[in-house]
């Protein structure tokens, strides 16, 4: 599938370039046996540049320059000198003015990828796409080059997206097939195929909340916001996380207490808003040691409506506090596997805030614990104004 999309985008690339070389190349040659009539315009060096080419060049959303036959810069998008490929009328890059050279010698168009380092957009390089051609018989050459720093990120993450899950599907299913070879082989020890396959139910159990989880997170994962959000009681939607996470809770010994969501309502999703807060407290559970405390606290501010869940576990290292929210990172895979995670909670949460217009930020301290804040905004107090908690909090301010 990258392969159809990649031979899609080249082909969409070249289509337009080619489209854009033909209109340039029409105009210059329509002008040309119209100079007797109209004089070209000229730049202050004297060089000729055909009437239209300029307005052709300044409705293209890629890089474009023209280049004379001395390889002197005759026009240049707004875009090739924000990249830094411009510079006064010279054209910097040394591969690209190599290439114009070549093309200009022998008429043959050409295609390239490049690099290039611009300070102002940060320490990565940015790629472009590049195309040179000859404009007619002149000796001026068309450079046009496309920004592809994003489509190749956007890769890279599909990629590595698609060997993560990969990873995460083959382990359960691999760990089924030799739970099955072995049940087989111990059909007549009885005690031996009970234990197996509560393995098997495990690892079955695994791989369906890997599954569900990918269908939950397709689900959400576009950055638009709900187009018809309703009203959500959080005092509902705290009680039914809390309760969802009980027993492994009380299996661990660690208290959940919920405090400040009675009468405090947002606009947004229940379900989604309650498998965001679950995430968050079945991780708090996860990652505590026995006979801690989770806590889960709504506070409401003018401007947002704040859900923190915070716990006594290991904490996080500051190094990976930037990752966690990625599909699949783990700051310890080993365990985060042995807990039953599945990699993808955290993206869940993420992409389910992004859709309620809202965000969620963690503070964590090793050996002190984390606390994760759903940060939601408030409802407008015309017709949607929060009760209970909102009133007493606001009063207080």
């Amino acid at each position: 599938m990258q392969g159809e999309l990649l031979t899609a985008v080249t082909g969409i690339f070249g289509l337009v370039t080619g489209v854009v070389i033909g209109v340039v190349a029409g105009l210059y040659l329509r002008t040309s046996s119209s100079e007797r009539r109209a004089p070209a315009p000229e730049r202050r060096d004297g060089s000729a540049l055909p009437a239209g080419i300029a307005e052709v060049l300044a409705a293209l959303p890629s890089s474009a320059v023209i280049l004379d036959p001395a390889d002197r810069v005759l026009r240049a998008s707004s875009a090739a000198r924000a990249f830094g490929i411009v510079r006064g009328e010279e054209l910097v890059i040394g591969e690209l003015l190599a290439l114009a050279r070549q093309v200009r010698r022998d008429g043959v168009i050409r295609e390239t990828d490049i690099e290039v380092a611009v300070r102002k957009f940060g320490p990565d390089a940015t790629s472009f796409a590049v195309r040179v051609a000859p404009l007619g018989g002149t000796g001026l050459v068309l450079v046009l080059a496309e920004d592809q720093t994003e489509h190749r990120r956007v890769e890279a993450v599909r990629r590595d997206f698609v060997a993560n899950i990969s990873h995460e599907l083959k382990t359960p299913v691999g760990a089924l097939s030799l739970l099955a070879e072995t049940v087989q082989d111990a059909s007549d020890d009885p005690e031996a195929v009970r234990r197996f396959t509560e393995r098997m139910q495990q690892e079955a159990a695994r791989l369906t909340a890997v599954i569900q989880d990918l269908i939950t997170l397709s689900r959400i994962q576009g950055a638009e916001p709900m187009a018809e959000p309703t009203r959500v009681d959080l005092g509902d939607v705290v009680d039914e996380a809390l309760d969802a996470v009980r027993m492994p809770a009380d299996a661990k010994g660690i208290e959940l207490v919920g405090s400040g969501a009675e009468g405090v309502t947002v606009l947004g999703d229940a379900g989604l808003l309650g498998t965001a807060l679950r995430n968050l407290i079945a991780n708090a559970v996860a990652y505590s040691p026995k006979n801690t405390r989770v806590a889960v606290s709504v506070g409401v501010s003018r401007s947002s409506v704040d859900i923190s869940v915070a716990d006594q576990g290991i904490g996080i290292p500051q190094q990976d506090l930037e990752r966690i929210f990625e599909r699949f990172y783990r700051v310890d895979a080993a365990r985060s596997r042995a807990t039953g995670g599945t990699g993808l909670g955290l993206a869940i949460v993420k992409h389910i805030m992004t859709h309620h217009r809202g965000e969620v930020t963690v503070w964590s301290k090793e050996g002190s614990g984390s606390t994760f804040t759903l940060r939601l905004p408030r409802p407008e107090s015309r017709g949607t104004e929060a009760t209970g908690n909102t009133d007493r909090q606001e009063a207080a301010q």
